[in-house]
């Protein structure tokens, strides 16, 4: 018989935020608020983070950590004990940034209609809300309190990369980033938010009985205006390939993929899009949501049709919503107003439903 999880919880912080995080704490209903223990020595998200972490309670099965700056639901503690019922063993992230390649990832879920994925061993695990098992958190602390890295994202994917099990990141985002001041030092990163955000009603099924979607065979993702493709899963640092460079190992054809574009892209969108952010830009996105769609449908085809009902079709509206303002260089967000961003959304999805032809054999020769 399978033991019911105990969660225990804390709110880390830096004292210059600390009524903003006993805010946040009060609200979820988390009893300990960890504060950065030598603020004079300079940032380190770390020390912090293993401040947190040694506050797991004595009889809890697992450990919730949430950093101070975040929106949450007042049920987070809930859904994640619900979700520890279900993936005891995991660490698990409630978070992804909308600009990392885990969050390309969980977009490209979202569109498959996964509820889970496991995490890109590349870079980075989110830890704007993580838990771990108790048994892990011990390792963790004594893995981590070894480091010199002041960076817990970058130290917690170091720990578990040579496990070969990263992290279990939820699709649907029920935490959000707020503001975009960083103490630790990303703020030159710029808006930073969850790459699919949803409420707790539509993302609360989906946690719950959403299937995992372990490994792409290839994942397309955009930064700074440009698209990728990510082709390898080894734990070993990867860089970042052009999709145009790897695209022969896909099995699709530059050919191919400009046979749509010349077929299918809206003109005057196109346009309106280049105008705003750029010709160049416009092009990558374009060829990135036909790459994206042609995966997706994939994968959702291998699964054995994906999922479907109004909130899985709310959080792909999400997925694709944040993907052309996450996909700019940093500088570049804060010009994405409200009507920008819907003429984003709707020029993504008109490469991503065309992206599914990609699927043809036709498509495929070129």
């Amino acid at each position: 018989m399978t033991a019911v999880p105990r969660i225990s919880a804390s709110v880390m912080t830096h004292p210059v935020r600390r009524a903003q995080a006993e805010e946040l704490a009060a609200h979820l209903g988390v009893g300990n608020v960890a504060v950065d223990p030598r603020p004079d020595e300079g940032p380190s998200a770390l020390r912090t983070a293993l401040v947190a972490w040694g506050q797991a309670a004595p009889d809890a099965t697992h450990h919730l950590m949430v950093q101070d700056d975040v929106a949450a639901p007042a049920a987070l503690l809930d859904l994640v004990a619900r979700a520890v019922a279900r993936f005891p063993e995991e660490a698990l992230v409630f978070y992804t940034n909308w600009h990392a390649r885990n969050g390309a990832l969980t977009r490209l879920a979202a569109l498959a209609g996964a509820g889970w994925v496991r995490g890109v061993p590349q870079e980075f695990t989110p830890t704007l809300a993580v838990c771990l098992p108790v048994g892990l958190v011990t390792e963790y602390r004594r893995f981590a309190g070894r480091s010199e890295d002041r960076h817990d994202d970058e130290v917690l994917s170091a720990f578990l990369r040579p496990r070969g099990r990263m992290a279990l990141l939820a699709v649907p985002g029920v935490v959000e980033h707020i503001g975009t001041s960083s103490i630790n030092g990303h703020a030159a990163q710029g808006v930073r938010r969850a790459a699919c955000p949803l409420g707790e009603a539509d993302a609360r099924p989906l946690l719950a009985g959403g299937w995992v979607l372990e490994r792409p065979d290839w994942l397309p993702y955009m930064r700074n205006g440009e698209g990728f493709l990510q082709l390898s899963w080894a734990p070993e640092p990867a860089g970042h390939l052009p999709w145009r460079e790897a695209l022969p190992h896909t099995g699709l054809t530059e050919r191919a993929l400009s046979a749509l574009e010349r077929a299918h892209r809206p003109a005057d969108t196109a346009a309106e899009v280049g105008r705003r952010f750029g010709a160049r830009y416009a092009d990558e996105l374009w060829l990135h949501g036909l790459l994206l769609g042609a995966q997706a449908a994939a994968t959702a085809r291998r699964q054995g049709g994906g999922a479907a009902g109004p909130e899985h079709e709310r959080l792909r509206t999400s997925a694709v919503s944040t993907l052309g303002v996450a996909s700019l260089p940093a500088e570049r967000r804060p010009e994405v107003t409200p009507d920008r961003a819907a003429l984003l959304a709707d020029y993504a999805w008109s490469a991503i439903r065309c992206g599914s032809l990609l699927l043809s054999d036709a498509g495929r020769r070129g």
